[in-house]
Order: structure tokens, then C-alpha cells, then sequence
């Protein structure tokens, strides 16, 4: 299993990348450029990877491909090709986004969010971003999330049979299924759940952790690893099943020092329960 996360400090060279990766320990990144760099850059990105022997484990596509607005919606499909491309170029494990919501916020709730109609529209957006870039060395994934989906290991299966492309893959955020104390309380279960069900599918996951707070109605919030209730010892014995390369992505921290907590918290967990971290 491979641990990585992202350089905050600005980008000089191919190299300085690297470097900065190798410093924190990083095996696995997300590739820093976006489809719209020039190719020799992209190119000099990808060989510098390669020649380190760190796995590209993404390349973001973060838009709304089911926005209300059309201009929004078919701007988010255009650069959701552009980014499945991008991968595809690099050898990235995949090019990941939410699946989209239906409200004015890119990844916000909304009351259609869960149902039949939408599922059917999930579908259709990722089979015409796919069947556009034919993509051989990477896939589509869905980032899982609290309030569309996928939202459950259930949902992310009937994503893939209707999806029906074998450059459809699945990517795994424990934390963002987290929407309830059953969920929190009981998330080692799940966590074993969606191993089960999506483990041949899964190209990426993202390494965060979560805190139940005691304040009324269910408040929860995202946290750095270590610091909530998300079982690492699950967590990574799972993970760790699919392979020696598979990605383990911490993100959405604010500095450094607090990566670098993150990121000891996640190999002190791996030591404890006989995990190799490449």
C-alpha cells in the first residue's frame, strides 16, 4: 500500500515535485498540472513520477455534471473529458469526481439528489464522459458522498452495472459515508462492507477522519486522521488487501505540520496492525 497527499508549497520543476514528495514520505500523489498544461509539462510531470517509482494515484475532475444550469453542466462534462484524458496520458490509477448534484451548490444536497431519475442521469453523464476519451491506461471513478450518490456500497454497485463500462471504476472515502451515529458508531462494518462489495473496483482512497459531536440534532465533522472515530486498523488491513500499490490519499488540511500528523498517525496505525506502507 502506498500513502500520499499533496505538495502546498508552489511548483518550480518536475523535480523540486519530487523532491517534496520524497521528503514527506510520499510514495502516491495527485498529479499537479491539469489538462489545459502544456504537453511537455505534463510529460515532464508524469516522467518524473515514473523515474521515482511514485504512483499517480489522481487527477481531480472536481465540477457538476447534473447542474440545473445547462452552460454549468455541459462546461463540467467538457472538463471532465479534458481531466479522464489527462489521466489517461499520465497513467494515472483514475480521474475522480463527485458524482454531481442538482442543486445550485456544485456539491451541495438537494431533494433530488437521491433518487431513480437521478441515478439514471449519473449514468448517462459518465457513460457520455468515457465513451468520449476511451481511455486504456486509467478510469472513472465517483468519489462516494454523504448526500448523492454513491452513497452506500449498494449504490456504488448499481452505479457500476449501470454504467456498464469497464473504464468505470470505484473510489473509496470511508468518512464521506459517514451521515449518521448508526454510521459512525458501526464503521468498521461498513468499512468492511465496501471492501467487499467494491474491492476489484476500487483504483484510490482518500484518508480523512471524522468527529460525532454531542451537540443536538447529529453534528458531525471531517477531522484530521487520529483525531476522530474512524477505524484506521479496518481501514487499512482492508486496503491493504487490494495490493501493494494501492493509494491511501490524506487530504483537506491546512498546513504542513498538520499533514505531517496525519501522515504519522496513518503509519503508526499501519505498523500496529502488520501493514506495509511503500
Amino acid at each position: 500500500m502506498r500513502l500520499g497527499g499533496p505538495v502546498l508549497e508552489p511548483l518550480e520543476s518536475p523535480e523540486a515535485w519530487v523532491d517534496a514528495l520524497r521528503k514527506r514520505g510520499y510514495t502516491a500523489t495527485y498529479f499537479p498540472l491539469d489538462g489545459a498544461a502544456a504537453e511537455a509539462d505534463i510529460e515532464a510531470y508524469r516522467k518524473a513520477a515514473e523515474d521515482a517509482d511514485i504512483v499517480i494515484a489522481e487527477v481531480g475532475a472536481w465540477s457538476n455534471p447534473l447542474s440545473p444550469d445547462e452552460a454549468t453542466r455541459k462546461q463540467a462534462l467538457e472538463h471532465c473529458k479534458r481531466q479522464l484524458a489527462l489521466a489517461d496520458r499520465v497513467g494515472a490509477r483514475c480521474c475522480v469526481n463527485i458524482a454531481g448534484s442538482r442543486s445550485e451548490q456544485w456539491d451541495g444536497p438537494h431533494p433530488d439528489n437521491l433518487t431513480p431519475e437521478t441515478m439514471d442521469l449519473i449514468a448517462a453523464s459518465v457513460r457520455e464522459i468515457i465513451d468520449a476519451v476511451q481511455p486504456t491506461r486509467t478510469a472513472y471513478s465517483l468519489e462516494t458522498m454523504p448526500w448523492m450518490y454513491p452513497d452506500s456500497p449498494d449504490s456504488y454497485v448499481a452505479l457500476i452495472k449501470a454504467i456498464d463500462r469497464p473504464a468505470f471504476a470505484a473510489h473509496l472515502d470511508p468518512v464521506n459515508l459517514i451521515c449518521s451515529p448508526q454510521r459512525y458508531y458501526g464503521n468498521a462494518a461498513l468499512i468492511r462492507e465496501c471492501f467487499e462489495k467494491l474491492g476489484p473496483y476500487i483504483r484510490s482512497c482518500h484518508a480523512k477522519d471524522i468527529i460525532l459531536h454531542p451537540n443536538l440534532t447529529t453534528h458531525l465533522d471531517e477531522a484530521r486522521p487520529g483525531l476522530g472515530g474512524l477505524d484506521y486498523a479496518t481501514f487499512l488491513r482492508e486496503a491493504d488487501r487490494l495490493g501493494p500499490d494501492t493509494p491511501v490519499m490524506l487530504e483537506h488540511l491546512e498546513d504542513e505540520a498538520s499533514y505531517a500528523a496525519a501522515a504519522a498517525h496513518v503509519r503508526d496505525a499501519a505498523k500496529r496492525v502488520g501493514v506495509t506502507l511503500r
